[in-house]
């Protein structure tokens, strides 16, 4: 082990050479929503613990078990954020952004927070990508927010995908049929797992969602909200089915998906890859026309989703899909002595300015240890400078790849390097 500090348990560097398909991701993403007219907001990393208790639900897993929550020196109970939905609807009552504009559509790509046992594409920091569409109730954009994370994934070479849908129904539909639910529930309660007996009263639309298998055997048969919805949000269901129809994008209804978050009305989605295994969820989200209304602003629709970037990611490396190579140097600057070493400072913040990677030696090294690292960083050109190639004004560009060697005059170094670049692509 090198040096006294290692990362926490759980989270984890991203270095070069691995950072730059990250940039890829979020510059597809950054695509996407510009092409569905998404604005991107920024919300603070802390927040106050009550907002994520009253969004959330004091009894998930998320608020109960996994939050990074502390008293600050003020005395305030703060918390990471462990998602963003909460945190933009707060930032959209702040802000009085309804006023502003009817409809919102914003999104974020952010780190998240929660201290659960690490796993592959699960860390206790962890990064997402989201949007959220306030201010209408139209089925149509429910199905925007389906779209988007798949069509991410269209773009990143994603493949064998499956959109799972369902509803959850509303304040008027939930409540009968939550009874409904514990009344099942309860003549097989002694037989359930230790979690799911725990929230039978709490909250028990999550024992359906459980991925105990015994819990799955014991409940196959008890009743599902699909098909105890009250009229509106029947009516809701079958719009948001029809579009996905009128598209000819493939769904499969799956009446045990409830999500994990207490926010959730009428639509829920998970959009899963089985290059995933057991934790296959790529993206998920839905409907939440009561959470602005919770959070202290006036009642305003909404709907949306959040997407793991670090899944993404992890299926893209397991199916082995092209991504951005690391960055190379597209000309090194070799310098034989301290004359030649200041021009070739001088010419590389030149080249840079005008968008050419380039790179010089800043250990003193040798002509022969320069020429090994211009080989180890992969540069395309080298050009060696010394006191005769500065008094004349010419020197020769070696491509790295053919060997060829070019003379140049050293005014003409970026033209050279352009010129020569635009051939090879040609």
């Amino acid at each position: 082990m090198s040096g006294t500090y290692r990362s926490l348990k759980g989270t984890k560097d991203i270095l070069p050479g691995e950072v730059e398909i990250w940039q890829f991701v979020e510059k597809v993403v950054h695509d996407v929503m510009r092409a569905y007219h998404y604005g991107e907001i920024r919300t603070p990393a802390l927040e106050a613990t009550g907002l994520f208790a009253r969004s959330i639900g004091e009894h998930t897993d998320i608020v109960g078990k996994e939050m990074y929550t502390f008293v600050d020196r003020g005395g305030d109970s703060v918390t990471l954020k462990p998602e963003g939905t909460a945190a933009v609807l707060r930032a959209f009552v702040q802000h009085n952004l309804g006023e502003q504009s009817g409809l919102n559509k914003l999104y974020y790509i952010s780190p998240m927070f929660r201290q659960e046992r690490p796993q592959a594409g699960r860390l206790r920091q962890f990064h997402q990508f989201g949007a959220e569409a306030i201010g209408s109730a139209s089925p149509a954009l429910d199905v925007e927010s389906m779209l988007i994370p798949l069509e991410v994934s269209r773009r990143l070479g994603i493949d064998g995908l499956t959109l799972k849908l369902s509803s959850v129904g509303c304040e008027k539909c939930r409540p009968p049929y939550r009874e409904l639910l514990i009344d099942a529930l309860e003549k097989v309660a002694s037989q359930l797992s230790e979690e799911s007996r725990a929230r039978l009263r709490q909250n028990p639309m999550r024992i359906l969602d459980s991925k105990d298998d015994r819990d799955q055997r014991l409940t196959a048969h008890v009743p599902l909200i699909k098909d105890h919805l009250c009229a509106e949000c029947r009516e809701h269901f079958e719009q948001v089915q029809q579009h996905l129809r009128s598209l000819d994008q493939p769904y499969v209804v799956d009446g045990r998906l409830v999500r994990g978050l207490d926010y959730y009305t009428k639509t829920a989605f998970e959009i899963t890859s089985a290059s995933l295994g057991a934790q296959d969820a790529l993206a998920g989200g839905g409907r939440y026309d009561l959470l602005a209304e919770e959070l202290g602003g006036a009642p305003t629709p909404g709907v949306g989703f959040a997407a793991g970037i670090e899944r993404l990611i992890l299926v893209l490396s397991k199916k082995k899909l092209s991504t951005p190579a690391e960055v190379h140097p597209t000309v090194f600057l070799v310098a034989m002595d301290d004359a030649s070493r200041r021009w070739a400072f001088r010419q590389a913040i030149l080249l840079r300015s005008e968008g050419v990677v380039a790179e010089l030696d800043y250990l003193g090294r040798s002509v022969r240890a320069q020429m090994r690292e211009a080989n180890r960083q992969q540069a395309g050109y080298v050009l060696v400078i010394g006191e005769r190639e500065l008094e004349t004004g010419n020197a020769s560009l070696k491509n790295m790849e053919t060997g060829k060697e070019i003379s140049i005059v050293l005014e003409d170094l970026s033209a050279a390097l352009l010129s020569h670049g635009e051939k090879e692509k040609s």
